[in-house]
């Protein structure tokens, strides 16, 4: 349930870029052989190019293997498949799909260019990177973009005892792209010294992961985290206003793994003591049923990820490099709206039980915190708390622990006419929603947002212009590194520009923090 509403606010990240008429082909040479791609105005494109042999047959369930060489030249002017997947219920993608996708500036100096790696949110179980079309990210901000494809939902992160790799494989995925593009980088025009990894949503939270791995260390110079904190976590229903919605986190402690996967084999009629060979004997259509079951099991305790990440952050244990962090200011809007279209509204009349099941005997001070006399509705009311309690705290104390090891920038995305990426219905204010940001930054599915203000193109553009600049030196120019409690407010100049936001005041964030709620919220 989780997973699918969270793949309803990606709908409009589809894979398919246009491309313009009679492009040039041009072909670069990698470790692996060559490949021919395609300049067109601005920016040579390279998609579909294979880093890693397809986890198929026996490589199901195995960490990736290093692509094999290839004769001749490669075509890479197409997408390579999106990894096996649901889309509006039925089964799309293939096994085969550990591609990455490269784009550069057509026209550059001499100087190598900072490498971007993105990482694709959609809950661990949907998406791809060719869904990301980084032309003008890469043209405008003057940086070499990779977008990955990973494993997703069971092939990606199932977990059985006795199974190396358990609850990873998705990652170990994307710590193969990271090599891929170390290796590869220089072919494109790319500075290998200086990658920048970046993320959202599950993309976000793999790119916090990775900081806290030591498999990580070398392969990234930067990091981007966005709407991916190491510390979200979701109390019950501050995700989805769902009666009996459990409390979870992004990543879940081994034995949980095991305990999914033990349960999706049981499932599917899997014998006791023959689950692996079981399921491994089973076509990917049949593994369907249970790969939403897959949305939260990035396994810890494991040797690419051996700490819990929110510890690990707390404990100074990660990666010390530059970290630009951030989310949007009403994350929990389009979450709180899909719930109501699946049949889950929020009401005066059940807002108290939800208070009640996700916060307890502290249920009756949250509720003088955000009284329903404050908003337009119970929805909204309820949205605000998920955003604060679930996103935006979380994501500040993660930025604080981050701080006092390393230089930290924090923002807030804050476009309240932001475009309406999880098709919420009038009546019920989209706001700067999940993933509302990212139509600044790429074009979703191969096309500029058609109805952009002058002033939010504007944003788009001061926002690629941080993000690159911080990809280059490390620093998004002008913007003052984070010290605790002000982060930059992202916003078109019709609603104040950019500027300073106390992330703490806005939020609640001294209500909801230490031993009270932090520690002990169900207590």
């Amino acid at each position: 349930m989780r997973s699918s509403l969270l793949a309803g606010l990606c709908l409009l990240l589809v894979s398919g870029a246009a491309h313009a008429a009679a492009p040039e082909p041009t072909v670069v040479e990698l470790d692996s052989g060559r490949i021919r791609g395609q300049t067109e105005a601005a920016v040579t494109t390279f998609s579909g190019i294979r880093y890693a042999r397809p986890p198929v047959g026996p490589l199901r369930w195995k960490e990736p293997v290093r692509a094999e060489p290839w004769a001749g030249v490669a075509d890479a002017t197409k997408p390579g498949e999106q990894c096996t997947q649901t889309e509006a219920g039925k089964q799309v993608g293939a096994e085969d799909c550990l591609f990455v996708n490269v784009t550069v500036p057509a026209k550059r100096s001499g100087k190598r260019l900072p490498v971007m790696v993105w990482l694709h949110g959609g809950g661990f179980t949907t998406g791809s990177g060719a869904a990301y079309d980084a032309r003008r990210l890469a043209a405008k901000g003057g940086v070499m973009v990779v977008t990955v494809n990973y494993r997703l939902g069971a092939f990606g992160y199932l977990g059985l005892p006795g199974l190396a790799g358990s609850g990873t494989f998705g990652l170990a995925d994307q710590l193969e792209a990271l090599r891929w593009t170390k290796r590869n980088a220089a072919a494109f025009g790319g500075d290998a010294g200086n990658v920048t990894l970046f993320g959202e949503s599950a993309g976000g939270m793999s790119t916090c992961a990775l900081l806290t791995s030591p498999a990580a260390r070398g392969l990234a110079d930067r990091a981007i985290i966005q709407s991916g904190s190491c510390m979200l976590e979701w109390v019950s229903g501050t995700y989805l206003p769902i009666p009996g919605m459990p409390t979870f986190t992004p990543y879940v402690p081994l034995k949980a793994n095991h305990a999914t996967g033990l349960e999706a084999a049981r499932k599917l009629g899997c014998p006791a003591g023959r689950e692996l060979q079981c399921l491994r004997d089973k076509p990917a259509a049949a593994l369907m049923p249970v790969n939403e079951s897959f949305s939260s099991s990035l396994a810890y305790g494991t040797p690419l990820l051996p700490g819990e990440p929110a510890e690990a952050l707390r404990r100074g244990r990660f990666l010390k490099i530059p970290v630009l962090s951030g989310g949007t200011r009403d994350e929990g809007n389009g979450f709180v709206s899909g719930a109501a279209q699946a049949g889950f509204p929020v009401t005066a009349e059940n807002y108290p039980q939800l208070m009640k099941g996700a916060f307890g005997k502290h249920a009756e001070a949250a509720m003088k915190k955000y009284p329903l006399s404050a908003y337009r509705s119970p929805a909204l009311a309820w949205a605000t708390v998920a955003s604060d309690r679930a996103w935006a705290c979380p994501t500040l104390w993660a930025d604080r622990e981050m701080a006092e090891h390393t230089r930290v920038y924090a923002y807030e995305f804050a476009d309240e006419k932001a475009p309406n990426i999880g098709r919420v219905p009038a009546g019920f204010p989209p706001g700067a929603q999940h993933a509302s940001e990212l139509p600044y930054l790429f074009d979703l599915g191969g096309h500029p947002w058609d109805d952009f203000t002058g002033g939010q193109w504007r944003l788009a553009d001061q926002m690629i212009a941080a993000w690159t600049s911080f990809a280059r030196t490390g620093r998004p120019t002008g913007w003052p590194a984070f010290t605790g409690e002000r982060a930059v407010s992202l916003k078109p100049a019709d609603q104040g520009g950019l500027g300073p936001v106390d992330l703490d005041r806005a939020h609640r964030c001294g209500f909801w923090s230490g031993t009270l709620f932090w520690r002990e919220t169900l207590g």
